[in-house]
């Protein structure tokens, strides 16, 4: 749909070029030597350090802050790189604030801690600017084993499959590789092509054959890909998007965060994306917070987040809705769309006060929307999966599904929390077992 065409409010040059680039610039801008050197001398270098329990991939994170102190981050990006083949990535975009960072005893006894997401950047960003790949394949064992998923579940099991010595064919339904680091993470916390580049060095260990759009379903079974393969990783992510569900939620102007971002993500010139004067974003998360923070950078007046339940609730963290309030953006909690008003595209959008259990509370307002943006959660799509939990696919703690040989992780699995850190681990330690269960195999 041609929004521009159908709704004149949607344009694009809403703000100065030079103004639009300077918003989109790097959200943490890297550290220089120098300042490497001054933050990670904070380090108590913990000898049971909460900051690496907290980390979902188990990153020694004393370690390797010890050994940029030492001047030798080519070390510190291994020590990252062999739990978290994407460290770089994970630096830029993970929340540490939530995680790692929240609990270093320099914050709680400071309410300062070490900077350990810019000091895995620095040690990452320092190992792929020498074009070094620190790892090396295993002899080869004959295996072949199909990943469907380019993302980062996908690449995290790809690579470490690959470095065992296993054939690897990763398959992705989109142009690109990447997945969510590709297409769904804000423009401003992944700069310079990162993720291309990122995907492009993690390739380099050999072994893995991409093949670009291919969908299961479409073009692949997972009947044929069992018949075909030794074994099969699903890292899918989520394809489907969720409706309104309300009156009017098909107008022109009504769209989904999530190709918004995408598109954002994929254009050359960020000055020619049109946005709409007044956007209305729906929903809690992270994709909602990325959506109404983009579209203010983009020139947009007024940009609005409404969500149903109270704002502690929101899945975006408080540093994420902080930095949204900090450019502009308002948030409205504690109510739940009823209905979009316009003639053929959506001039107002109608909301209802909910109460903490978000029964409706009977009074109502309008919020003026020329674009609107819904961010109320994904669903997996596919036919012929293994057996669901819920919306997502069945795994145990390896990653096994219910159909024998084939293992599933990310977004698209139950018992995760929709992190790309968290997606890694699950794509990490399910190459861990499929190649403890091939090997198996092969010698008994």
């Amino acid at each position: 749909m041609d929004v521009k065409a159908l709704v004149p409010g949607i344009v694009p040059g809403r703000m100065d070029k030079a103004l639009i680039e300077a918003g989109f610039a790097d959200l943490h801008p890297p550290l220089d030597d120098h300042e490497a050197l001054v933050a990670a001398d904070r380090c108590y270098f913990c000898h049971d350090a909460p900051c690496a329990t907290a980390c979902p991939t188990t990153i020694d994170i004393p370690l390797f802050i010890r050994q940029i102190a030492t001047g030798t981050p080519e070390a510190a990006a291994r020590t990252i790189l062999s739990q978290n083949i994407l460290g770089g990535m994970c630096a830029r975009v993970c929340p540490t604030e939530t995680l790692c960072e929240e609990v270093c005893v320099r914050e709680v006894a400071e309410g300062k801690p070490v900077e350990i997401g810019r000091l895995q950047r620095y040690a990452t960003d320092t190992l792929m600017a020498a074009d070094v790949h620190p790892f090396e394949r295993d002899a080869p064992t004959g295996k072949r084993i199909a990943v469907v998923g380019a993302g980062p579940a996908g690449l995290a099991c790809a690579h470490r499959l690959a470095m065992m010595g296993h054939d690897v064919v990763l398959m992705d339904a989109r142009p690109k590789p990447g997945g969510l680091n590709e297409y769904g993470i804000a423009a401003y916390k992944s700069t310079e092509n990162f993720a291309a580049r990122e995907v492009e060095w993690l390739m380099q260990i050999g072994g893995i054959e991409l093949q670009s759009g291919v969908a299961l379903g479409r073009d692949v079974t997972l009947g044929s890909l069992q018949a075909e393969y030794d074994a099969v990783f699903l890292g899918l992510g989520l394809g489907g998007v969720n409706a309104l569900g309300v009156e009017g939620d098909d107008k022109a102007g009504v769209g989904d965060a999530v190709s918004f971002i995408a598109d954002l993500r994929q254009a050359s010139d960020l000055a020619a994306l049109p946005v709409g004067r007044d956007v209305v974003v729906i929903g809690g998360g992270m994709t909602a917070v990325d959506a109404a923070l983009q579209s203010k950078l983009l020139g947009a007046l007024n940009v609005t987040i409404v969500y149903r339940r109270s704002q502690e609730r929101m899945a975006a963290s408080p540093y994420e809705q902080e930095l949204a309030q900090a450019r502009g953006v308002r948030i409205i909690c504690n109510a739940s769309p009823v209905a979009v008003h316009g003639n053929g595209s959506v001039r107002e959008l109608e909301f209802e006060f909910t109460a903490d259990d978000l029964a409706p509370t009977g009074e109502r307002f309008r919020l003026p929307a020329d674009q609107v943006f819904r961010a109320i959660g994904q669903t997996l799509t596919g036919d012929g999966l293994p057996e669901l939990e819920g919306r997502k696919i069945a795994v145990d703690g390896t990653g096994r599904t219910s159909v024998p040989g084939v293992w599933a992780g990310g977004d698209c699995a139950s018992g995760g929390d929709d992190l790309t850190v968290t997606a890694v681990a699950e794509g990490r330690d399910a190459a861990e077992d499929i190649h403890a269960s091939l090997m198996e195999q092969a010698n008994g």
